[in-house]
């Protein structure tokens, strides 16, 4: 039970680190045909995650195979409800790591355009997607007693799944924004900067509705009446939420990314700890529920995978920390990479 109950929150955890660090680069491609007024202000954009973006998705690999590992049944079961919007994700992604690396290979305007528009909806699609898919998890999938979906894609696409998607776009483009600010400089940081400041109302209220509508969706509340501390974890999220904005006020890019980060990571423990022990809830009867006990590996695998976590995670945090460290000056002309 315990063991089930650790690899619970390592799931929501991974989940967590990856829409933190994928999030912004996603964030910075959704904002790529707004912000980039130039050649050189896309350059600059897609060299300021250029050398992160490919790592930042090893933590998309590793909760997918964590799914896979920990919890087979959950996978199985969420593959084959949520498959074509798990697909369009892929391929989007897809699309838009083959755009980094075309885009420049021809000088035409024509190709150009076009890999440029696929750099946008290869971000702005797993974005909405990803809300969409995590929202109707929140709220509950109608799967059967046998774990067959009863609907289709647009079953997910109902007013609380879009307005997931929505919340989640706009955490992304507020944590986009914040990073182009660290490492663009003159009149594309000056934009960005008013670009965040314009983003963080609209995500302000964006995120206090889905708060709100939350309470009356969903069953995400239930832990928390019956735990009261857990608000704490509530509390911190707006507070990070309201930090943002005071330091984009300071003009503290840093300090707003580092806020935007703590704010996605909350977000995602919002959802995470309000579903506890369910990972993947039944809107048609809570008895078809799967969750961290009924769905979860034999013991044994869940030891070994927690050795191979303990000894493997803090290296590759340390070399990602150090990858941002890096990388964290002013993208000049000469470090365009493509």
């Amino acid at each position: 039970m315990a063991l089930q109950s650790i690899w619970f929150f390592l799931w929501g955890l991974l989940w967590a680190l990856y829409f933190m660090t994928d999030g912004f680069d996603l964030g910075i491609g959704a904002l790529y045909p707004i912000l980039g007024k130039t050649d050189q202000d896309k350059n600059t954009m897609i060299n300021a995650m250029g050398p992160l973006w490919d790592g930042n998705e090893v933590w998309l690999l590793t909760a997918g195979g964590v799914t896979f590992a920990a919890f087979p049944l959950v996978y199985a079961v969420m593959f084959s409800s949520l498959y074509t919007a798990l697909m369009l994700i892929l391929f989007a992604l897809i699309i838009r790591g083959v755009s980094f690396e075309f885009r420049n290979k021809v000088n035409h305007p024509v190709w150009v355009k076009v890999w440029d528009t696929c750099i946008f909806i290869g971000s702005i699609a797993p974005a909405i997607l990803f809300g969409v898919a995590f929202a109707n998890i929140f709220k509950g999938i109608p799967i059967d007693d046998q774990g067959l979906y009863q609907g289709n894609l647009f079953t997910l696409l109902n007013p609380y799944g879009l307005l997931g998607g929505v919340l989640f776009l706009l955490l992304f483009v507020q944590h986009g924004a914040n990073w182009i600010i660290i490492r663009s400089e003159g009149d594309l940081h000056d934009r960005a900067l008013n670009m965040a400041k314009n983003i963080w109302p609209v995500l302000t209220v964006a995120a206090v509705v889905f708060l709100v509508a939350s309470w009356f969706v969903t069953p995400l509340y239930q832990n928390y009446l019956t735990r009261p501390i857990l608000f704490v974890v509530i509390l911190v999220t707006v507070a990070a939420l309201m930090s943002v904005r005071l330091f984009l006020h300071q003009e503290n890019g840093f300090k707003a990314w580092f806020a935007s980060a703590l704010t996605i990571i909350g977000a995602t423990f919002f959802g995470v700890i309000g579903l506890y022990p369910n990972l993947f809830p039944s809107s048609i009867d809570p008895s078809y529920s799967l969750s961290a006990h009924n769905a979860s590996s034999s013991p044994l695998t869940l030891k070994i995978m927690l050795v191979v976590v303990i000894l493997f995670v803090p290296l590759v945090l340390a070399y990602q920390i150090w990858t941002y460290h890096l990388f964290k000056d002013k993208v000049q002309q000469e470090d365009f990479m493509y």
